[in-house]
């Protein structure tokens, strides 16, 4: 009887998608990272949206991975809970910081999403959101229907800073 509920061969469909990284000591955690890396800030929303700066956080694979293993020593040590306890203690570590950086991520990822979308169509902030729970689809049509459905800014919005020189 495993420990996490885990469906071994999607977690593995998806981590062969990942690129292996050496390690870290400053992450030792992280084991895989994306094989595409997300464009700049000032990049179009469509082109982030096409290179897929919005798409589901790796680190959630990263997790169930762990999980995966947590299972194999489980299953392993069965009987024995002290040594279970002693050879699973990196992979505890590892987990937990795995799914930290997963919410983190991801609640970053959501507020970036929304900020876009506000300075890219003449939408408000609140209107975003609440269109976006009720379109259901993928990023790239929820787009699409932005932009039918209210159009593009003409003028970017006015930031804070420093203001452009006068000449």
């Amino acid at each position: 009887m495993p420990l996490y509920e885990v469906n071994e061969k999607l977690v593995l469909k998806e981590i062969k998608k990942l690129q292996p990284l050496n390690y870290n000591k400053f992450m030792w955690w992280r084991r895989y990272t994306s094989k595409t890396k997300p464009l700049h800030k000032s990049s179009d929303l469509l082109s982030k949206i096409q290179n897929g700066d919005y798409e589901f956080s790796q680190f959630y694979w990263q997790a169930k991975y762990t999980e995966l293993e947590i299972n194999e020593i489980y299953d392993e040590c069965y009987p024995d809970f002290s040594k279970f306890n002693e050879k699973n203690a990196v992979n505890g570590a590892r987990r937990k910081r795995l799914w930290d950086d997963f919410e983190k991520e991801e609640k970053g990822r959501l507020n970036q999403i929304i900020k876009d979308f506000y300075t890219h169509f003449k939408m408000e902030k609140i209107q975003v959101k609440e269109e976006m729970e009720e379109f259901g689809n993928s990023i790239e049509k929820f787009y699409i229907y932005c932009e039918k459905k209210f159009g593009k800014r003409n003028k970017p919005l006015s930031t804070r800073g420093r203001p452009k020189k006068i000449k």
